[in-house]
This record gives structure tokens, C-alpha cells and sequence, in this order.
């Protein structure tokens, strides 16, 4: 990817503007009072961690987080930031960032424009990137143990025919990786009732994230039981969705000869 900027800086922002009028990328020391020009989707970071994504009006920028940094991108005209945010936050989570405050509601790109925002996000991405900031983590490498390589799996059409299995923390399902971006759950999978909590009482990550795509198929559910099949988009999903995760799924889902589809499908 080549993308032609013009860039200012000076020692509390940094200005990174598109050609063509494609938007702007501004990277802000925090400061007791910030004003946006315009609307934009604003990124705040503590210690280059990123804590909060979300979007703003125009005019002063107030928010209740301890942050030190904020990035804030105004798109071109055809961009809407509705959907460029969550765009962006659907980015932090897969990559596991922690985000303070992500809306209860999920923002749904329509198909036809799914392809232009994923486009511009990827652009801005990309810039951000090379300026030192990621959507990831990064952590410290220990010195003593080499962090293994995250296990890479590969869908087959002789997988997609086999149906696995899941009986894990009180749930049992049937569930098929039929295709190559979607994993069919078979009605009447049986559902964990309630995440469990964290140590404040508090819902964590992944108990969050189960609650909402639980709600996305709420009228596919009876006293957390499956009424219909659903159609989930991840292996990881279906933990979620059934068990509000904790565990290595892909070692969860075993077919009828006791082989797990991490065995099936996981790639050397």
C-alpha cells in the first residue's frame, strides 16, 4: 500500500492530511481543553495503550477516561463515522484491546457498504501504523520463554461435512464449521445461564462480548435453549455465544470419534 500524505507537526500535534480531501489525522497531546473542528472519530490512548474508541461532535472534547493522547480522524465526505467507529472497534476487539464504554448496540454496516469503510479503515490503519500506533497489544518479550506463535486453522470442504461436538462448563451442542467464514449451531444447544463475574463483581471481556451476540439471536432462544440453527461467524464465537468463553474452544468441539477440530484443521 502507497498512500501520499502531507504531514504537520509541532510539540503537542501532529496533523496527517490525505490527498485529494480524503480526511484528516490529528494526534493530540492530552490538554485541559481539546475543540474538534468537526465531527470525528477520536481514539483515546494512556501510556500508547488504547483505552477508548468512540465517536465526537464538533467543539469541546470532554470525556470522564484518563488519557494522555487522543487521535481523532475526520473522514471524506462519502465516510460515515456511525459506521467507520465500529469499524474501528470491531478491530480493537478482534485483536483483543480492552475498550472502556463500547456501545451496548452494534452498529450494522449494510453489505453495500461494508467494502468502502473497511477500505478507509484499513488506509488509516495503515498511516497510524507507521507513526507507532497499533490496534493490538504489544507486550514485553520474556527472556526466559519464547511467546508461541498463535495456532493457525484451515477450513476444508471435508471438514465442513463433519458434525463436532461440544460438552463444556454445563453446555451441549452440535455444531458444524460449514463454511468458511461461518460455523452452523444446531437448535437446541443447551446455553450457560450467566458469565461468571470477576472478582469485583464486575462482567468481564469476554462475558460482554457473549451478552451481545446472545442478543443479536435473542429470538432464536428459549430459556437458553436453541429454537433455530444459527449461523455464528467464528469458532471463537460459538464459545462465547454458549459459555461466555474461558476456554480453548477449538479443543471444545470433538466429533464422534473423539478428534477435536483443532486436530482436524489446525495448520503446522
Amino acid at each position: 500500500m502507497e498512500i501520499k500524505l502531507s504531514v504537520r507537526i509541532s510539540e503537542t500535534k501532529t496533523t496527517i492530511e490525505f490527498n485529494d480531501h480524503q480526511g484528516v489525522i490529528n494526534i493530540l497531546d492530552a490538554a485541559k481543553e481539546i475543540t474538534l473542528d468537526q465531527p470525528a472519530v477520536y481514539i483515546l490512548l494512556k501510556d500508547h495503550t488504547i483505552i477508548s474508541i468512540g465517536k465526537s461532535e464538533a467543539g469541546i472534547f470532554q470525556n470522564e477516561l484518563d488519557f494522555n493522547k487522543i487521535i481523532t480522524v475526520t473522514p471524506s465526505w462519502d465516510i460515515e463515522l456511525d459506521y467507520l467507529v465500529q469499524q474501528f472497534i470491531t478491530e480493537a476487539v478482534e485483536n483483543d484491546i480492552k475498550l472502556a464504554n463500547i456501545p451496548e448496540i452494534k452498529t450494522k454496516i449494510p453489505a453495500s457498504y461494508k467494502k468502502t469503510v473497511t477500505s478507509y479503515n484499513n488506509e488509516v490503519l495503515f498511516v497510524l501504523e507507521k507513526f507507532g500506533y497499533h490496534l493490538k497489544h504489544h507486550e514485553e518479550p520474556k527472556k526466559t520463554k519464547a511467546k508461541p506463535a498463535k495456532a493457525r486453522h484451515k477450513w476444508t470442504k471435508e471438514v465442513s461435512q463433519i458434525e463436532f461436538f461440544i460438552d463444556a462448563r454445563g453446555c451441549k451442542a452440535t455444531a458444524l464449521w460449514h463454511k468458511r467464514n461461518e460455523m452452523l449451531l444446531k437448535a437446541g444447544a443447551t446455553m450457560m445461564p450467566e458469565p461468571s463475574l470477576n472478582k469485583d463483581g464486575s462482567l468481564g471481556f469476554s462475558a460482554k462480548m457473549g451478552q451481545r451476540i446472545r442478543e443479536d439471536h435473542k429470538d432464536k432462544v428459549k430459556n437458553f435453549v436453541t429454537t433455530e440453527d444459527i449461523i455464528l461467524k467464528s469458532v471463537n464465537e460459538v464459545g462465547l455465544f454458549l459459555y461466555f468463553g474461558g476456554t480453548n474452544s477449538w479443543l471444545e468441539l470433538i466429533d464422534a470419534n473423539g478428534k477435536t477440530l483443532n486436530e482436524w484443521t489446525v495448520v503446522d
